[in-house]
């Protein structure tokens, strides 16, 4: 596959589920769902704002049954939450939630390349090499405190190899659950240069991995990639305490 494509290598058998992209064909409630959804994304809907659900049947002209039904969908994504005293909010970003959020991500990124390694093509590997030359480029053109925005799935390494590990259940709650609120916890989250610079050595590190077809080499770099990650975005929330560790006594 030529450097310059923007997509996955031509015949590329990769999974498409989780991308939640509307259908023409979709019930109002589930065109709504996919509004509300990308209002939250692009900061029109902030992080933490209350939701009127007068005020957002007036804005999209639609009765409050199947604005309720786009509601309960972004609550089951994890994108609003309720509660009986403030009633329905966009979801806060807070360190206890961001520490949570890659807590999940480095066991399920864990497990997707250790499947992915087992079961990717060829045209795959082309595709994700094509990702990490994409990534690196993406990230020398960003000013030094620009956010890095997470890529479409065609570009995204972690996306890719979600696809790849062919496991269904892996690829929806990566994709269409996991790496949406990633994508707002990111928004306003810059990394340093230095951890960019980092980044993509991760992946070409785990690239390797995946080319000798190293499953357990894979997962451990994977793994060492998300916590990495997690670290460098913890210390965004200096003036906060930690994230509570709830375990055993003493551990």
């Amino acid at each position: 596959m030529p450097k310059t494509k923007d997509t996955p290598a031509a015949g590329t058998n990769i999974v498409r589920l989780g991308t939640d992209m509307p259908e023409p064909s979709g019930t109002l409630a589930e065109q709504l769902f996919h509004k509300l959804k990308e209002a939250i994304m692009q900061g029109e809907l902030p992080l933490g704002s209350k939701i009127s659900e007068p005020a957002l049947a007036r804005r999209y002209g639609v009765s409050r049954g199947p604005l309720r039904e786009a509601l309960h969908r972004l609550q089951e994504r994890k994108l609003i939450t309720r509660s009986a005293n403030q009633g329905a909010r966009v979801i806060e970003r807070t360190p206890q939630a961001l520490h949570d959020l890659f807590v999940v991500r480095e066991a399920l990124e864990g497990i997707a390349i250790r499947e992915a390694v087992l079961r990717c093509s060829e045209e795959e590997l082309d595709a994700l090499r094509d990702s990490v030359v994409w990534h690196d480029r993406a990230l020398q053109s960003l000013s030094p405190h620009e956010p890095y925005v997470l890529g479409s799935p065609d570009h995204d390494f972690h996306f890719l190899i979600a696809y790849a590990s062919r496991n269904p259940l892996l690829i929806e709650l990566l994709c269409s659950e996991l790496y949406p609120l990633l994508r707002l916890f990111r928004s306003k989250l810059d990394d340093s240069p230095e951890r960019r610079r980092q980044t993509i050595m991760e992946h070409q590190r785990i690239l390797t991995a995946m080319e000798e077809r190293d499953a357990e080499l894979a997962e451990m770099l994977m793994r060492r990639h998300i916590a990495a990650a997690r670290r460098s975005r913890e210390e965004l929330f200096p003036e906060t305490e930690p994230p509570a560790r709830i375990g055993r006594p003493g551990g």
